[in-house]
């Protein structure tokens, strides 16, 4: 009898491995993908162009979080794009520039994984990171700096000065596209992986039984439509296929000239509060059961929405370990602070 008890026991444990064997296959049949664990491969990834260096991405985050890239001094990259909370700022509405609600009630995208989306922006205008991080920086209600302001700013520091010749020689022209594409190549490095990546990678215990359960659900329900390949989400998508957003009147919002948004990345979902375009919806579940309603044509029961939310929740990534960097002392001709 004990025999038939090991046997039976090698049986199912063979059985369940053989299940999740199917489930990642199935999962990568429906467009989702790890974060390669390969350092190399993920370094092609994210770095194509071999843009990225030690001694630019160490650059890249003290402009990340330099506030005197603002006009008033106060606000950086990480206001609104907060490494501690998810890479995103937990309102509604980004505020900036003399305390302006975004004009359009758009929500802060977590700048974790960007590298990985097809377009920026909600209304995708932004081709990728570089070209990204000059936008907030000019805009009025975020941080309202003309780039001559940047300019002036950055190179009144000779901290910064000698750490643009560092990286990239001592040639460089340190005018407003390097400052914004070195902000650019630090970004590149903000990648989180998660157990659904080491799931996807071969690692067939890294999800709990219910949350290989809500993978299936989430891919038997048509979510992976919009939410798949590296970033389950990060590409241009039509908005309320099947029916109106229940709150698409908060916001003048509606998409680009297609009316298409980009379908925001699911990784680190559950730290990203409030959701959609709008920050309109702070819990999760809600999101995931309008989304449903809105894109799908479902009317998800509660038990469907708790699967996938479970799932969601293996999404939660490994962050990159980020020191606040001591940042280069203003100068008598650094120019000061502006709130007008």
């Amino acid at each position: 009898m004990q025999i038939f008890k090991y046997v039976g026991l090698s049986l199912l444990a063979s059985s369940l491995l053989l299940g999740a064997s199917d489930l990642s296959n199935k999962a990568t049949k429906a467009g989702l993908k790890a974060i390669p664990a390969d350092e190399t491969v993920l370094s092609k990834l994210i770095d194509p162009n071999k843009t990225i260096s030690a001694e630019k991405v160490e650059l890249g985050k003290k402009l990340y979080f330099e506030p005197r890239l603002s006009k008033s001094g106060i606000i950086s990259c990480n206001t609104c794009h907060n490494l501690g909370m998810g890479g995103v700022d937990g309102v509604a509405a980004a505020v900036g520039h003399k305390w302006t609600a975004n004009p359009h009630h758009l929500n802060s995208p977590t700048v974790y994984n960007a590298v990985f989306f097809a377009a920026q922006f909600w209304d995708g205008r932004s081709p990728h990171l570089e070209d990204q991080a000059q936008g907030p920086m000019q805009a009025g209600p975020e941080m309202a700096a003309p780039k001559s302001l940047v300019e002036e700013r950055v190179n009144s520091m000779p901290a910064y000065v000698a750490e643009f010749k560092k990286a990239y020689g001592n040639d460089v022209k340190i005018d407003f596209e390097t400052i914004t594409s070195t902000i650019g190549i630090f970004e590149r490095t903000l990648v989180t992986p998660s157990r659904f990546d080491d799931f996807l990678n071969g690692q067939k215990d890294a999800l709990t039984d219910a949350e290989k359960e809500g993978l299936n659900t989430f891919i038997d329900k048509g979510c992976t439509t919009c939410h798949s390949g590296i970033a389950l989400g990060g590409s241009m998508q039509p908005f309320g296929i099947t029916a109106k957003y229940k709150h698409e009147n908060v916001g003048d919002f509606k998409g680009d000239k297609n009316k298409m948004v980009k379908a925001p990345t699911l990784r680190n979902i559950t730290e990203t509060a409030p959701y959609y375009h709008n920050g309109a919806i702070w819990d999760l579940a809600d999101a995931v059961k309008e989304m449903g309603r809105i894109q799908l044509g479902l009317a998800l029961t509660d038990d469907e929405v708790a699967k996938i939310v479970t799932f969601l929740g293996a999404l939660e990534g490994r962050k990159p370990e980020i020191a606040y960097p001591q940042l280069p002392k203003s100068t008598a001709t650094t120019p000061k602070p502006d709130f007008n």
